[in-house]
């Protein structure tokens, strides 16, 4: 609402009308002096709405343009805000082009084309640089297609083809398309999101864009534009600049002339040296045909109206058309409280009004509860508005004021990544199946997979999965039990053991494991049991303090971060001692979550210890924690080998005293002669480096203390007791916002990479890792880099230097007194340098995966793009491992992919003793995830037999049933001309077995109509049949049989299961007893003894089968 009142009070002053009025006038040339920040925003929108002409903004650089554009977007119609980037990074490097800012490109143009109302259009420099294609040019290569236009298929496949469109299974970038059936997906160069068009014979039946990852549809159009890769499919054709492509009547804003004509110049000099360098055997269009000069712009901005907002003026002689205003930025608090409420107030007497604007409700809340905590009245209002600067403007008496300006936060810029390919490669593709990989069935063993496979059973086609055992055995797995099978995840990739099917040896197997798994789990569960039923200390609710902490972090809290801040705080408000692993990946505010906790705890006059693997790390959070927490009266030190003993005396007896509030330390925390007054919460972080004997001192420190644990890549170990709920889980996978994800690059030892990159970072003021794990010759790696960049400062680091010199030295980096630093893997655990964004990592292929990730993680801790080169040996000189490893840190550099890695090092380096030294020899014989399961099966029967009391569940809510089979003779299946890629059925199979209610169940069926269209009748009785199995299982039934027309159940074969006192087996009682001509019960001998069935005549379909077993429960 009150951008509207601020709005409203730009559109009635003076300068607006004026400024309204002179650029209607043609050709006019206007200086508007002394406008900034986001006032400048609310001119051109409010001026922007009462014109009727097209609007272009020249900014100097790419982040000021990204900053105005976020402002006008929310202060105007998204659709009216249009961002025009530039298309490639370097001229002529035709490979880098960069597909989203062409489409975002390919948009712009097609809208200048279109009648729409007229845009206003945001640009900087480089992208202004590039010419563009002809508006003819543009028109004839655009393919339009309607919604009850007549359409031949054929003819539209051969359209796409000569567009140089790649036909795939499913589209995921821009140019490609897929016909499936009567469906076209198509991913045009004129739209973020690709489009789905439905046949009905020829005729186009309806048209609507879906989402590239989901493969949904998002919402229904009406007609669409098919544009080509306009920057390189027609290279050969003439282009024109963008200012003679734009309407005559647009009204051009540049900040800075002058500054605006000397990088085209730059730029025009970078082209002409990027063409001399190619090789002339190929015909290159010259630079004077694909970019503009700034004589061409100069001559070009005289035809147009232009308005000038910087200081000077180049184009408006002096004294025609300028309008001055008088606005001032916005002071610096230094968060302040105090300062600002006495700034508002005299300005509110002063007749001003007041606006403080918050880029969300979350950071709105804080500032109502910083000011009700405040004795004096506060004269402002306080509204959600993302803005960019805040300013006082004097001539129309407003002052407003930005939340992140106050708190000194980072604010970022969102741009549309047109289509950013989405770099979920997800735990799904580790586990993904290909024909040949071992899988672990839990009956079998283990075996090969081979596949999907049609099947004939009496006539009807059926889909099963092949699984080879042994030297020729074949079994078929119905794709209702695809649970049963797991992929294989041993130790070190080796080939396991494959068994014959029907052998003992695998049960014996698995009932060794699950004994002895039985063990781990009781000893793991009495821990539980013992926490549960301790009461811990009760904290009180939020203080006026501790809000005034969170609202001053430098960041804006992501989503996760915000419920695992809430998650620990009702733990912590709770009896119960809370004990809760956050996995967040590194750099995604681990750190702030537990300072909060921490602060909380000292807060309620308890006290914090935080105990680190490092020296280094120690002395790391104590300057975090102490530069959070230095407005606030909490006193924080740190012990490690650095201190003298003396100084570590004099720690130490403040904190039995209480004079220290938060201890941070190495495993000295553990040891006897530490005495705390009141320890209320231990906080252990990077979990993974710790050893087992440290973690058990641990447990003895004190039962009913609150534990948080934080951890990057959590050591299998912990995220197995955390999947298993013995501890609370909190992931944080959303990465800051304005985090890019670090450009990870593998090369050889080349100087001159080596030097380029290093010079690139230097001049950007950045600083460098270089790590180089060999002590001996470490002296020698950093002379080489002097050789090769003799300006640059060079310091070496390691392990074995004294400690007060080592501290020294890191000191200095993090304060940017010198460029490189040469060092060992010191720097591994939780260094946090935001100015140093280039990582080299020497001889990369022996470390390990969550080594090489958590190194990684060192760089791109700020808003800068990141860099991380692994220097490896040559493929074929490494061995398959580190092969391997290497290949997984390509692929997952997507920010948030630790908790990926921890499942993908698992894979390589195999589950082995990372459970533990006992278990690991069973996990290389039956896999991971089987083991998985039989340690679920094991706490199972354990919450059954001796903790009964423990879990004490209601056996009308038990499930007794956790596997049905289904024998059928239908066709239950996806048939090969609805869904013809294998991989994508299986993955569909997958995805069916998983659901758990209804509601997915319609969700799976919405979405398969909405991909591949229609159901068949198979299809159909697919869905059916796992509906029939949610009912089997409630009623008990271990296998149902659909033949013969007739429907059998076969109830649970243990006569003394508590499942025949429930609930369920009474209704099925009853329903027998009222219903004798539908249904019989009745004991059949088997082989394994007497079991009973329950049966059902006159089934003639699946559906049918389905409304029989429905009743029973009503």
């Amino acid at each position: 609402m009150s951008k509207t009142i601020i709005s409203k009070v730009f559109q009635q002053s003076l300068i607006h009308q004026n400024l309204s009025v002179a650029i209607s006038k043609i050709k006019e040339k206007i200086h508007l002096k002394g406008v900034l920040g986001s006032s400048l925003s609310f001119t051109i929108a409010n001026v922007f709405k009462t014109s009727n002409h097209p609007f272009l903004l020249i900014f100097d650089n790419k982040e000021e343009a990204a900053y105005h554009l976020n402002d006008l977007e929310v202060l105007l119609d998204d659709n009216e805000v249009l961002f025009y980037p530039g298309s490639y990074r370097r001229p002529y490097q035709i490979e880098e082009t960069d597909n989203a800012n062409v489409l975002l490109r390919a948009e712009v143009l097609s809208r200048i084309n279109s009648q729409k109302k007229p845009a206003l259009i945001v640009t900087y420099p480089e992208a202004l640089f590039e010419k563009v294609l002809s508006r003819k040019a543009l028109e004839k290569s655009t393919f339009k297609v309607a919604v009850g236009e007549t359409l031949n298929l054929d003819f539209f496949n051969e359209v796409l083809f000569d567009y140089q469109f790649k036909r795939v299974d499913f589209v995921t970038e821009p140019g490609e398309f897929s016909v499936r059936g009567g469906i076209v997906d198509v991913f045009s160069f004129s739209n973020d999101d690709p489009y789905r068009i439905e046949f009905f014979g020829d005729e186009v039946d309806s048209i609507r864009t879906f989402d590239v990852e989901s493969q949904l549809s998002i919402k229904p159009i009406k007609k669409l534009q098919i544009i080509p890769n306009i920057e390189h499919k027609l290279l050969n054709e003439t282009r024109q600049s963008f200012l003679d492509y734009i309407a005559s009547n647009t009204i051009v804003f540049s900040k800075n002339i002058p500054v605006f004509l000397a990088a085209t110049d730059t730029l025009q000099e970078k082209a002409v040296e990027a063409y001399n360098e190619l090789s002339s055997a190929i015909n290159h269009s010259r630079p004077e045909d694909l970019f503009c000069t700034s004589n061409n712009f100069k001559s070009q901005l005289l035809n147009f109206s232009v308005v000038e907002f910087g200081s000077t003026a180049v184009l408006s002689p002096v004294n025609t058309h300028q309008f001055e205003v008088n606005v001032a930025p916005q002071p610096s608090f230094n968060k302040q409280f105090n300062l600002i409420i006495e700034d508002l107030n005299s300005h509110h007497k002063d007749g001003y009004q007041n606006y403080i604007c918050c880029s969300n409700t979350q950071q709105a809340q804080r500032f109502y509860d910083i000011f009700e905590t405040v004795d004096e009245d506060v004269h402002c209002q306080i509204i959600v508005l993302s803005l960019y600067q805040g300013f006082i403007d004097h001539d129309k008496k407003i002052v407003c004021y930005t939340d992140h300006q106050i708190f000194e936060r980072y604010h970022k810029f969102h741009l549309k990544n047109g289509y950013a390919k989405k770099q979920s490669i997800t735990l799904q593709e580790l586990t993904k199946l290909e024909i040949g990989d071992y899988i672990t069935h839990i009956d079998h063993g283990i075996g090969k997979f081979g596949g999907l496979q049609k099947m004939d059973v009496e006539g009807k086609e059926q889909e099963a999965i092949k699984l080879f055992y042994g030297e020729r055995d074949i079994l078929y797995l119905s794709i209702h039990a695809l649970h049963k099978i797991t992929k294989f995840n041993g130790k070190d990739g080796k080939p396991p053991k494959v068994y014959k099917l029907g052998s003992k040896a695998w049960k014996v197997l698995k009932q060794k494991t699950k004994s002895r798994v039985k063990e781990i789990a009781f000893n793991l569960i009495k821990l539980y049991a013992k926490r549960k039923l301790e009461t811990g200390f009760r904290y009180n609710p939020d203080s006026s303090m501790q809000l005034e902490l969170e609202a001053s972090f430098v960041f804006e809290d992501t989503p996760d971060q915000m419920t695992a801040t809430a998650d620990i705080k009702s733990d912590m408000e709770s009896e119960r001692p809370m004990d809760r692993l956050i996995c967040g990946d590194v750099g995604f505010g681990k750190t702030e979550v537990a300072l909060r906790a921490a602060f909380k705890a000292v807060d309620n006059g308890k006290q914090v210890a935080v105990l680190v693997p490092t020296t280094i790390l120690a002395f790391q959070h104590a300057k975090t924690f102490k530069a959070r927490l230095k407005e606030f009266p909490v006193a924080v030190d740190y012990i490690n080998r650095f201190k003298t003993t003396k100084q570590r005396k004099a720690t130490l007896e403040q904190l039995e005293s209480g004079k220290l509030d938060i201890i941070i330390g190495t495993h000295q925390l553990v040891n006897k002669s530490v005495k705390f007054k009141d320890l209320g919460l231990l906080i252990v972080d990077e979990e993974q480096k710790f050893g087992v004997a440290v973690k058990e001192k641990l447990k003895t420190l004190k039962d009913n203390v609150d534990v948080l644990t934080l951890t990057a890549t959590p050591i299998p170990r912990t995220l197995q007791f955390s999947l298993m709920a013995a501890r609370d889980l909190s992931v944080i996978t959303t990465p800051p916002p304005n985090r890019f994800p670090i450009e990870s690059i593998v090369i050889r030892l080349n100087e001159e990479t080596i030097r380029d990159a290093i010079q690139y970072e230097i001049q950007r003021a950045g600083q460098v890792y270089f790590i180089h794990n060999r002590i001996e010759n470490i002296k020698e790696v950093a002379g080489l880099l002097q050789r090769l960049v003799p300006d640059a400062k060079i310091r070496v680091g390691h392990g074995q230097m004294e400690g007060r010199k080592l501290e020294q030295l890191m000191l200095d980096f993090m304060n940017g007194e010198f460029d490189v630093l040469v060092s060992t893997t010191i720097v591994e655990s939780g260094l946090d340098v935001p100015n140093a964004n280039t990582i080299f990592i020497n001889n990369a292929n022996n470390f390990g995966l969550s080594d090489l990730h958590q190194m990684r993680g060192r760089v791109g801790r700020s808003n800068k793009k990141a860099f991380c080169y692994f220097i490896t040996p040559d493929y074929h000189a490494m061995t398959d491992e580190a092969r391997k490893r290497i290949s997984a840190l390509e692929q997952y550099t997507a920010l948030g992919s630790g908790f990926n890695i921890a499942m993908k090092d698992l894979e390589i380096r195999g589950a082995g003793d990372l459970l533990g030294g006992e278990q690991s020899g069973f996990i290389n014989d039956i896999g991971f995830e089987t083991y998985q399961k039989i340690l679920n099966e094991a706490i199972e029967e354990l919450k059954e037999t001796e903790f009964k009391s423990l879990y004490n569940e209601d056996i009308n809510t038990k499930e007794f049933v956790r596997d049905v089979t289904i024998d059928t003779d239908f066709s239950l299946l996806f048939p090969d001309d609805y869904i013809n890629n294998i991989t994508e059925r299986l993955s569909l199979y997958t995805e069916l077995n998983a659901l758990k209610n209804e509601a997915d169940l319609q969700r799976f069926e919405r979405d398969l109509l909405d991909r591949f269209g229609a159901l068949p009748t198979q299809v159909v009785d697919l869905l059916d049949s796992v509906r029939i199995k949610w009912l089997a299982t409630t009623l008990g039934f271990e296998k149902i049989a659909m033949k013969n027309h007739k429907l059998v159940g076969y109830f649970i074969s243990d006569q003394e299961s508590r499942f025949y006192q429930s609930i369920h087996f009474s209704k099925v009682l009853q329903y027998v007893q009222a219903h004798p001509q539908a249904c019989t019960v009745k004991e059949k001998q088997m082989r394994m003894g007497l079991r009973l069935i329950m049966s059902f005549s006159n089934i003639n379909s699946v559906q049918q089968g389905l409304d029989a077993l429905k009743p029973i429960l009503v």
